[in-house]
C-alpha cells in the first residue's frame, strides 16, 4: 500500500511539474493571443514566487533523490563485496582440516599423547580459522601466531626433519590485517615443496612491516617432478582477496627458479 501511495504522489507530482508550463503556455497562445510567451512574464509577483519556489523545492528533492540513489548502490556494492570476502574467507583450509582428521584418526591408537596434542593444536587453528576469519582486519601479532601454530602442527605431524626458517621484523604488532591473508601461500609451501620431498626440505618465511608497508616474503624448495601444471584453488582465492580488499594497494610476485619457489606479497597501508 506504501509503495502504491508514493508512485500515486510520483505521478501527482508529474502531472503537475509538465501541466504548469504548458498550461500557462497555452492559455497565453490561445487565449491571450500572444505570438510568443515569457514565462510569468505577466502574472503577480506573488503567484510567479509560488511556481518557482516549486521548482526549486522539486529541484533540491531530485537532487536529494539522486544522492540517496548513488548511496544505496554504493551501499550494495559493499555488501557484496563483503559477503564475497567472507565466502572466499571461508573456503580458507578446509580440505587441511580434513586431512587432519584423517592423520588423526590412523595416529589415535598407535601414539594417543602426540594425537592429544595435535587435537589441540588444531582445535586452536579452527577456532582462529572460525572466529577471527570472519572479522574484517585482526592485528598482525595474531596473525603471525596463527602461522606458527600451523608450522608446529605440521612438524608434529612429519616424521622427517624438515628446515623452517620464521623471521619477523615488525614495528606494530597491532597492524592491522585481513584474515587468513599469509595462510595460503604457507600452505602451498608444505603442500607442493614438504610433502613432496624426502629429505632437505625447507621453507623460509620473512614478514617485514613499518608504517608504509607489510612485506611477506616466503621460499621453498620442490621436487620438480611433482610440480602441478596449474595454479590451484587457493592462489585464485588470494588473488580475489586482494582485489577488493587492497584495491590497488597490493603486489604479489612469483619466482620458480632452480627447484626453489618463491611468492612475494607486499601490502600497502
Amino acid at each position: 500500500m506504501l509503495k502504491r501511495n508514493n508512485w500515486l504522489l510520483a505521478k501527482i507530482i508529474i502531472f503537475i511539474t509538465v501541466a504548469i508550463p504548458l498550461g500557462i503556455t497555452a492559455y497565453e497562445l490561445t487565449i491571450g493571443g500572444k505570438e510568443s510567451v515569457i514565462f510569468l512574464g505577466d502574472y503577480p509577483p506573488a503567484l510567479s514566487l509560488i511556481v518557482i519556489i516549486y521548482y526549486a523545492i522539486l529541484l533540491v528533492a531530485g537532487i536529494i533523490w539522486i544522492i540517496m540513489q548513488v548511496k544505496s548502490v554504493l551501499k550494495l556494492k559493499h555488501e557484496n563485496t563483503k559477503n564475497e570476502l567472507l565466502h572466499l574467507q571461508s573456503q580458507v583450509n578446509p580440505h587441511f582440516f580434513f586431512n587432519m582428521l584423517n592423520n588423526l584418526y590412523g595416529m589415535v591408537d598407535k601414539d594417543i599423547d602426540k594425537s592429544k596434542q595435535l587435537i589441540l593444536k588444531l582445535s586452536d587453528l579452527m577456532r582462529y580459522s572460525i572466529y577471527e576469519g570472519e572479522k574484517r582486519l585482526v592485528s598482525l601479532k595474531e596473525e603471525v601466531a596463527y602461522l606458527k601454530n600451523y608450522i608446529e602442527l605440521h612438524k608434529m605431524r612429519y616424521h622427517k626433519s624438515i628446515d623452517i626458517q620464521f623471521n619477523t621484523n615488525i614495528d606494530d604488532e597491532e597492524t592491522k590485517v585481513m584474515p587468513l591473508i599469509f595462510i595460503i601461500l604457507l600452505e602451498n609451501a608444505f603442500k607442493h615443496g614438504v610433502e613432496n620431498l624426502r629429505e632437505n626440505a625447507f621453507i623460509k618465511i620473512k614478514l617485514n612491516s613499518n608504517r608504509d608497508v607489510i612485506d611477506f616474503e616466503i621460499e621453498n624448495n620442490f621436487d620438480a617432478a611433482e610440480l602441478p601444471e596449474q595454479s590451484g584453488i587457493g592462489l585464485k582465492n588470494l588473488k580475489r582477496r586482494l582485489e577488493l580488499a587492497y584495491v590497488k594497494k597490493h603486489e604479489l610476485i612469483f619466482t620458480n627458479e632452480n627447484s626453489v619457489f618463491k611468492a612475494q606479497l607486499q601490502l600497502r597501508k
